[in-house]
């Protein structure tokens, strides 16, 4: 089974990489093609790299450099994103379409160099063209430089990777989505390293089995790769120490139940120390948005332990025991497991603030243009904003070269430090009036080294729900969340100036806000965005423009000779 396979060569690279101190630079291959995969009792052509999926773990230690020669024999132009790495004056490798580069031809190739820099834990790679990151992801496992890590030493390090399936091509669903600006249709099962599980039809056989010995500690290593769903997890009979979260160490907490956003990494310690046998493990969705469609399936991996005498997977017997999950719509616990998320030691806040920056987060509709047949509510179509801004991506030119070669007309950088109107964010009846975005591709630029504070304010323009917003290129300080309108005056006592957590993603609550902070300290362009794709697809971005600092290590490195072309 690949998930062993997987857990079997973590342990022996994990021996290896703290046996040797010296930094390696490790050569990839990866050719991205689709590849036939039977699912739910169908076979159909999905987009993978090197026919896997999920694709290729890839294992490094803190210091060490990644060269991933990319080879596109897909039919759709392709990048990569390698989600959580802070790209220091790589930012050409950092891989969003069209803001960092121009995409990976049918036909074409590029090669990703990058050092990974003071990382430790568990990230992950994936497409960020279109809704290729549907299929085309894997796990990037981070060890530490020297040493062992700050807990003891597990018996197996195991990568759980939830994921997404439709029974078509994801790239047809968004694009007929796109032609009318309707919703797309919602995916049809949820996966554990690519596998539905027990209850869909055609998949138990395939369930994804891991086996424990009793009294073993193992390391399990969650990444939500899911397009459009944040996710409960839960292990029938067990609780989980949380560890780790988008590769920071964190305080230690036990807790029955996680909830991971897309893009959101969690390493916990699960100790088999229950009665001999077999053990579900289920996600489903957390769904924070009220009236709209989600996938309400659930996906099961097993724990089995090794001295259990259960039947195998293949076999007939008792089922496993199966965890409780919260309800689909249970803010309360997913707001109590993200609070539960800390800075294992007090922490160096940036100061002083260069930057007080509020955005809006939230859908909105646009009015059908003359002409057209619109699919959203009462005839409109989706959109989403920050600061009413609905960012709009070029199809010429990337924005890091339309920079770089002082190309005009891209962009501007003019994006808004705050909403042009202020109303009450969170209100049960917005006014109308406010619910159009207006369009644009524009940049908030920012001199190297200063240091921004970013108020998230949640919106409930068509719907209120919870936004990941993940920053390329940066990880921050989540200061504080809550739930209404951010009010300085009395939410500034809130902020966790001690040990906030580190994060590269951060859920903005559902008709709330986020405080978070961070130092610009990495010139070019990045993105930040919702990592529910859906909402990307409809424009809830925008992007830094971090300028060049003082000497070549404060700089961008120059564009590497290979760069696709538009």
């Amino acid at each position: 089974m690949e998930v062993l396979k997987d857990s079997i060569i973590q342990c022996l690279l994990l021996l290896l990489l703290f046996g040797c101190a010296s930094a390696e630079v490790h050569h990839h291959e990866f050719v991205v093609e689709a590849t036939p995969v039977k699912r739910l009792c169908r076979t159909h052509n999905i987009i993978t790299v090197n026919g896997q999926y999920p694709g290729p773990t890839l294992a490094v230690r803190d210091g060490d450099t990644l060269v991933v020669n990319v080879i596109n024999r897909a039919k759709y132009n392709v990048t990569l994103h390698w989600h959580g790495v802070r790209q220091l004056r790589t930012a050409w490798a950092d891989g969003p379409e069209f803001v960092t580069q121009c995409p990976i031809r049918p036909g074409g190739s590029y090669t990703y160099r990058f050092t990974i820099e003071e990382q430790e834990g568990t990230l992950w790679w994936h497409a960020h063209s279109s809704w290729l990151r549907a299929t085309v992801h894997g796990a990037l496992i981070i060890y530490p430089k020297h040493g062992s890590y700050p807990f003891p030493t597990p018996k197996k390090e195991i990568p759980f990777i939830l994921g997404e399936w439709w029974n078509e091509d994801p790239i047809r669903v968004v694009r007929r989505a796109a032609r009318t600006g309707a919703a797309p249709n919602v995916s049809d099962a949820f996966t554990i390293n690519g596998q539905p599980g027990d209850l869909y039809k055609c998949s138990n056989k395939e369930t994804t089995v891991f086996t424990v010995a009793p009294g073993e500690t193992n390391l399990l290593r969650f990444i939500n790769a899911a397009l459009n769903n944040e996710h409960f997890i839960s292990i029938a009979g067990h609780k989980m120490t949380v560890v780790a979260a988008d590769a920071a160490y964190t305080k230690p907490f036990t807790t029955s139940v996680l909830m991971l956003a897309p893009g959101q990494t969690t390493d916990v310690l699960l100790t088999a120390d229950q009665p001999a046998g077999r053990y579900y493990m289920a996600a489903h969705a957390y769904a924070s948005a009220r009236g709209v469609a989600f996938d309400n399936t659930t996906t099961t991996a097993i724990l089995e332990y090794t001295n259990s005498g259960c039947p195998t997977k293949n076999r007939p017997g008792v089922l496993p025991a199966f965890p409780v999950l919260p309800a689909f719509n249970d803010t309360p616990t997913a707001t109590a497991f993200a609070a539960g998320i800390r800075s294992p030691r007090p922490v160096k806040i940036p100061s002083p603030i260069d930057h007080h920056l509020f955005f809006t987060v939230g859908l909105g509709l646009f009015n059908c243009p003359p002409g057209r047949r619109c699919g959203g509510p009462n005839g409109t179509r989706f959109g989403a904003s920050m600061n009413n801004v609905s960012f709009q991506l070029p199809t010429r030119i990337s924005i890091l070269q339309a920079y770089h070669l002082g190309v005009r007309g891209v962009f501007t950088t003019d994006f808004p430090a705050a909403p042009p109107v202020q109303f009450d964010y969170t209100a049960a009846n917005i006014s109308r009036a406010l619910w159009q975005p207006v369009p644009g591709t524009k940049l908030y630029p920012l001199k190297y080294g200063s240091v921004v504070q970013l108020v998230l304010q949640g919106t409930n323009i068509f719907a209120g729900e919870e936004h990941p917003m993940h920053i390329h290129g940066y990880h921050f300080y989540v200061l504080a969340t809550g739930f209404g309108n951010f009010d300085p005056a009395r939410d500034a006592a809130s902020f966790n100036l001690v040990d906030p957590p580190l994060r590269n993603t951060v859920g903005v609550p559902v008709n709330g806000w986020a405080v978070i902070r961070f130092v610009a300290d990495n010139p070019g362009v990045w993105l930040m965005h919702c990592h529910l794709d859906v909402h990307i697809t409809w424009g809830l971005a925008m992007a830094f423009l971090v300028e060049n600092g003082v000497g070549k290590l404060q700089s961008l490195e120059p564009p590497p000779a290979d760069l696709p072309r538009c």
